[in-house]
């Protein structure tokens, strides 16, 4: 699962921000699950901090990773939550009405895109709204 950056806020905690939430990536919520997670646009980077890497879904739980050891990390970096395809998109749902995620397979090296990314009019499309209501 590759996220991009979008808050680093230092607090009682340093938490850093990323464009998707638990919807996307339930195991951490739900399980505890461990996910390496690595700056792939730093991969040298050496571990300097503790950091806890939270989604944009807004809950308590949305943490994809708590107190763990990162390199520097700022706004724009992308993140690579590695082994998280097993699970990923059948447990994703469009919690908050938030649309799926596309789903690429990288095999020998080479990268397909096997599932689209779901659009807002995607969700819409299978809701109608009463004629009193519009």
């Amino acid at each position: 699962m590759l996220v991009r950056v979008n808050s680093v806020k230092q607090s009682y905690r340093k938490f850093i921000g990323v464009d998707a939430g638990f919807n996307t990536l339930l195991r951490p919520a739900m399980y505890d699950s461990y996910h390496h997670i690595v700056v792939a646009n730093n991969m040298n980077a050496p571990n300097s901090q503790e950091v806890d890497i939270a989604g944009n879904v807004c809950e308590s739980g949305d943490l994809f990773a708590r107190d763990r050891f990162m390199p520097e990390i700022e706004e724009g970096d992308l993140l690579a939550t590695l082994n998280a395809g097993a699970y990923g998109f059948t447990m994703s749902s469009n919690y908050n009405s938030r649309p799926l995620t596309p789903e690429v397979l990288v095999e020998n090296g080479k990268c397909h895109l096997v599932r689209e990314k779901e659009t807002f009019e995607d969700l819409m499309a299978k809701q109608s709204i009463p004629e009193h209501l519009q």
